[in-house]
C-alpha cells in the first residue's frame, strides 16, 4: 500500500482500509472528492462571480459598539421592471440545489450577506445576541417582507437554509425610492446609541432600527478595566469616568468610589480643586445636597483653587439661579484675588442679579481700565449702560 499519510493521509489511508475489499469504483468516486478538495486548497483568488462586487459598511454606536455588513452587489444590467417578483421571487423559492425545499432570498449575491452585531443589540425592538448572522429576506407582494437573522453565516446564497437555525425574524415595509443601479447596503442614520440600516436596489427599500440599550454599562465596563491597568495610576482619569456618570445620571455609586480614588487614592489620589467639586458633582446629583455643598465649600478654599475655577463655580450658582450663593462666591473671589480679572465681572454679575445695581455699577467702571481685552471691555461697557437704567445687565 502507498503512504498516502501526508496532509491528508490520515483520511486517504481510511478510505483505503475502508474500500480495499469492496467496489474500487466507490473508492475511486470517493477520492476524487478528496482530491477535489485538495485542489480547492490551492486556488487561486478570482474576481467575484458574476462581477458582483464584494461590499462592507461598518457602523459605529458610539465609540465602542458596531454593526457591519459585508455583501455581494448585483446590478440591475438593463434590468429593470424584472427584479422584484421576477429574478428575486415573491415569497419563499423552490430549491433543485441545496438542502433546503424552499429558500428565501439571500439579500445580495453569492455567499451568504453577512451582519455582524459587536454586542447584544436590538432590530426593530427585538433583542439580538452578539454575534455574526447570515441575512435572508423573503419578499411578498403587497405585504411587509420577512428579514431574517440566521445563525448560519458562512453558506453559499441560501441553498442550505434552514429555519430553524433563524435567531429572529422581523416584518419591514418596504417603501418606494430612488433608481440604485447596485445593490447597496448603507446606514442612513448615526446616533450614539442606535442606526439604521436600510438596503437599496432597483426602485424599492427597506430598512431596519438597529439600538443599543444600556450602551451606558459597556462604557462603564471599559473605564473599570482601564482602570485596572496603567490608566488607573492617574486621578485624572478617574474623574474622567466621574463626569461621563454625572452627565448621563447613570452609576453615580461606582463614580462617588471614582471620585474619592481620585482624591484619596493610594499613591494616585490627589485632594485639588478639581478633585473635590467632581466629587462635589456626584453627591448633588444624588441629591445629597448638604454634603456636596460642605465638599465645594472645601474646594473653594483649597489652595489650588484659582480665580478662574471659583469665577466658573459662581456663574453656574447663577445660571442654576441660585443667586445669593452666587454672589458670596463672587465676592470671596474679588476679595481674596485682590480683583484679578474676571472676579470684577463675576461681582458685577452677582451684585446685579441681587438687584444692587448702584454696587455693582461702581465696580463695573472701576473694572473698565483693567479689563484684559476688547471683547471684555465692551461687556463691561454694556453692563455700565444697563446699570445706569437700573437694569440687571445679566
Amino acid at each position: 500500500m502507498p503512504d498516502l499519510r501526508d496532509k491528508y493521509g490520515y483520511i486517504s489511508l481510511y478510505l483505503y482500509n475502508q474500500f480495499k475489499y469492496k467496489d474500487m469504483r466507490s473508492l475511486f468516486f470517493l477520492l476524487s472528492i478528496l482530491c477535489s478538495a485538495i485542489i480547492s486548497q490551492a486556488q487561486l483568488i478570482n474576481p467575484p462571480s458574476g462581477d458582483n462586487q464584494i461590499c462592507e459598511v461598518k457602523q459605529y454606536l458610539g465609540s465602542i459598539a458596531s454593526v457591519s455588513v459585508k455583501y455581494s452587489s448585483p446590478s440591475i444590467k438593463g434590468r429593470t421592471g424584472k427584479i422584484w417578483g421576477d429574478l428575486v421571487p415573491w415569497g419563499m423559492s423552490p430549491n433543485n440545489i441545496g438542502s433546503a425545499k424552499e429558500i428565501p432570498w439571500r439579500a445580495g449575491a453569492n455567499e451568504n450577506t453577512i451582519i455582524i452585531f459587536s454586542h447584544d443589540m436590538q432590530v426593530n425592538g427585538q433583542k439580538i445576541l452578539a454575534g455574526k448572522y447570515g441575512f435572508h429576506i423573503i419578499p411578498q407582494k403587497d405585504q411587509p417582507w420577512i428579514l431574517i437573522f440566521n445563525k448560519t453565516h458562512s453558506a453559499w446564497g441560501s441553498y442550505s437554509y434552514d429555519a430553524n437555525e433563524d435567531a429572529i425574524r422581523v416584518a419591514v415595509v418596504p417603501v418606494p425610492a430612488t433608481f440604485t443601479e447596485w445593490l447597496t447596503y448603507e446606514f442612513t442614520s448615526r446616533k450614539p446609541e442606535s442606526t439604521t440600516l436600510q438596503l437599496r436596489w432597483e426602485n424599492l427599500s427597506v430598512s431596519m432600527d438597529i439600538s443599543l440599550p444600556f450602551s451606558h454599562d459597556l462604557y462603564i465596563a471599559h473605564y473599570k478595566d482601564d482602570l485596572k491597568g496603567n490608566k488607573g495610576f492617574y486621578w485624572q482619569n478617574y474623574l474622567e469616568a466621574v463626569s461621563f456618570c454625572v452627565q448621563n445620571n447613570v452609576h453615580l455609586d461606582q463614580a462617588l468610589t471614582w471620585a474619592e480614588t481620585a482624591i484619596n487614592g493610594t499613591f494616585i489620589g490627589q485632594k485639588n480643586f478639581t478633585t473635590l467639586s467632581a466629587k462635589a458633582s456626584v453627591l448633588q446629583k444624588m441629591g445629597r445636597q448638604v454634603e456636596a455643598d460642605a465638599v465645594m465649600d472645601e474646594a473653594i478654599a483649597h489652595p489650588t483653587a484659582d480665580v478662574i475655577q471659583i469665577h466658573s463655580y459662581g456663574r453656574q450658582l447663577l445660571n442654576a439661579g441660585i443667586k445669593d450663593k452666587a454672589l458670596k462666591i463672587f465676592q470671596y473671589n474679588y476679595e481674596h484675588h485682590n480683583g484679578q480679572w474676571p472676579s470684577p465681572a463675576g461681582l458685577v454679575r452677582g451684585l446685579s442679579a441681587a438687584g444692587r445695581y448702584e454696587e455693582a455699577l461702581k465696580i463695573a467702571e472701576k473694572a473698565l481700565p483693567v479689563a484684559p481685552d476688547e471683547a471684555n471691555k465692551k461687556f463691561l461697557m454694556s453692563a455700565v449702560e444697563k446699570l445706569k437704567m437700573g437694569k440687571d445687565m445679566n
